[in-house]
């Protein structure tokens, strides 16, 4: 496959017309039409359904776009890496965080490592720990803060000094609202939503043991914001970390933590072997001489 090829085949599957994909690319429509012909015989999968109006993607041509995206990403980004070889405190990173109170620790490692090097440009991804490691692996982020249990085998890390609290977010007029705490007996009957990560069920169900079966899950959810008006319309409420919520400004809602505390830790790691861009190996000593400082 030739990357122009897939740009073409983005452009076509981003606009839902050949005609004007052609155009846009300045060139022929049976040109492209021919070049899109080849990339299906050569992958031996049918990727457009040509109607009248406009196309449209098969199960193939979905997955084909979502690989395209990621391999152009890291095409773009090693031919951008090679360009900066010029000027080694250039160019961009690429950073992954969860939804935490790490995210206040990135901003002050991003603004003091901006005053060093104002020439830097950043990329900043949110998502799970399970999306970030996904996206380390295929080189389209470099470094990435996630919460533990999390297995990091494969990446060298620094662990942050700060733990995140496990605990509830629930409506301010809830019953539980009023306690200074919950207890694995305060929540059996609760409407509940919880994180979709296996890993994370698992911590959960540890820590309640015997009631966890007595549970009542309404949803499950990989970040917090997609459930937070969920539990302002009061649907239920919301197991997360406290530092979350603290990214969600909202009257209606309150945290109460876990009795007993349950805590986790909080890590920043890269990829091992691998050989960054002079920028992000500055950036990954910079952040380790900060953090031991």
């Amino acid at each position: 496959m030739e990357l122009r090829v897939l740009r073409y085949f983005l452009t076509v599957a981003r606009v839902e017309s050949i005609t004007h994909a052609a155009g846009i690319l300045h060139i022929t429509q049976p040109t492209l039409s021919r070049q899109l012909a080849d990339l299906e015989k050569e992958l031996g999968a049918q990727l457009l359904v040509r109607g009248k109006r406009k196309v449209s993607l098969t199960d193939a041509g979905m997955l084909l776009c979502q690989r395209a995206e990621e391999i152009l990403t890291i095409s773009d980004k090693t031919e951008k890496e090679f360009k900066d070889q010029k000027n080694l405190v250039g160019g961009t990173i690429s950073i992954g965080s969860v939804e935490s109170l790490t995210s206040q620790v990135l901003s002050k490692l991003l603004k003091a490592f901006y005053n060093e090097y104002p020439q830097v440009s950043y990329h900043i991804f949110s998502g799970t720990g399970d999306d970030i490691k996904e996206k380390i692996d295929k080189g389209v982020l470099e470094v990435g803060i996630l919460l533990e249990p999390i297995n990091i085998e494969k990446y060298d890390f620094i662990r942050l000094p700060l733990k995140e609290r496990w605990g509830i977010l629930t409506k301010t007029t809830s019953p539980l609202a009023e306690k200074e705490y919950v207890t694995p007996k305060d929540l059996i009957g609760v409407p509940l939503f919880i994180s979709s990560r296996t890993v994370v069920q698992n911590e959960i169900a540890s820590w309640f043991s015997d009631e966890y079966s007595q549970l009542h899950f309404v949803a499950t959810y990989n970040l917090i914001s997609n459930v937070v008006n969920l539990v302002e319309n009061g649907m239920g409420t919301a197991i997360c970390i406290e530092g979350a919520l603290m990214m969600k400004d909202s009257e209606h809602l309150c945290f109460r933590p876990f009795h007993p505390e349950l805590k986790v830790g909080c890590v920043i790691v890269w990829k091992k072997h691998k050989i960054f861009s002079p920028t992000t190996t500055r950036f990954i000593q910079f952040i380790k001489h900060a953090l031991q400082a």
